[in-house]
């Protein structure tokens, strides 16, 4: 259990990765309370921190979230922001977003002041401080599962600006290959053919994939994208 605004703190050794459950907290931020694994049980969640507020490249990546919003609840993803600011310095900080990007953020943005959530998720270090807190000092972005499990792990510099249309792309694959057994080629887009992973079976593939497949190779094997059944188990 971490707490973002408690004594006691929970560290790693290193950054959370693919495949790994992430860290439950608490999170105070501007809807609210927050208590982390209670908000994205049974959802997809994208959880991404930002180093500061009022900062130029936060401001309209949190403005281009906020217009996105509704393709990611179309994708049942959940949204958290987070940085060591105050709650009150996120009010603050929302309204010039709202004003200079045209829309209105309406997720909520955890209020991370003595650094724990940063330290829990390896996103800083503790001598990287500011006024003695540890500072987030990376662009660092999860989509995590409905079981809670990092599926996708991004890392961006400060001064570089996120593409979240890249993301949402990211976040279909993602879904697509989680409830089948394929993989994505490169630059796909959805609606576009996939590959039937090596270790299926051509006789399973057929039972699998009625809509057949394509055999380049015994490696390389395309079929019709598969309709997307997010009440299926996640097969990884």
């Amino acid at each position: 259990m971490v707490q973002s605004q408690g004594v006691e703190k929970m560290k790693v050794n290193k950054p959370v990765q693919v495949g790994d459950e992430v860290p439950d907290f608490l999170a105070y931020t501007q809807k609210g309370e927050l208590q982390f694994h209670d908000y994205i049980t049974g959802s997809w969640c994208m959880f991404f921190s930002h180093p500061a507020d009022f900062t130029p490249v936060c401001t309209t990546e949190f403005g281009m979230v906020a217009k996105l919003r509704n393709e990611f609840r179309a994708r049942n993803c959940e949204i958290l922001g987070v940085s060591i600011d105050s709650v009150e310095s996120h009010e603050a900080w929302i309204k010039d977003i709202n004003e200079t990007q045209d829309t209105e953020v309406t997720f909520p943005i955890a209020a991370d002041e003595d650094g724990t959530i940063a330290q829990a998720f390896g996103m800083c270090s503790e001598e990287d401080t500011r006024g003695g807190k540890p500072r987030i000092n990376v662009r660092t972005l999860y989509i995590i599962d409905p079981n809670r499990r990092v599926q996708l792990h991004m890392t961006y510099p400060t001064n570089v600006g996120r593409n979240f249309y890249e993301i949402i792309r990211c976040l279909d694959a993602l879904q697509l290959t989680s409830y089948h057994q394929v993989g994505t080629p490169a630059n796909w887009k959805v609606g576009e053919d996939v590959f039937v992973l090596p270790e299926v079976a051509d006789e399973d593939a057929e039972e699998q994939f009625p809509k057949g497949f394509t055999t380049i190779k015994p490696y390389l094997r395309l079929t019709p994208v598969p309709d997307i059944a997010d009440d299926r188990p996640i097969l990884n």
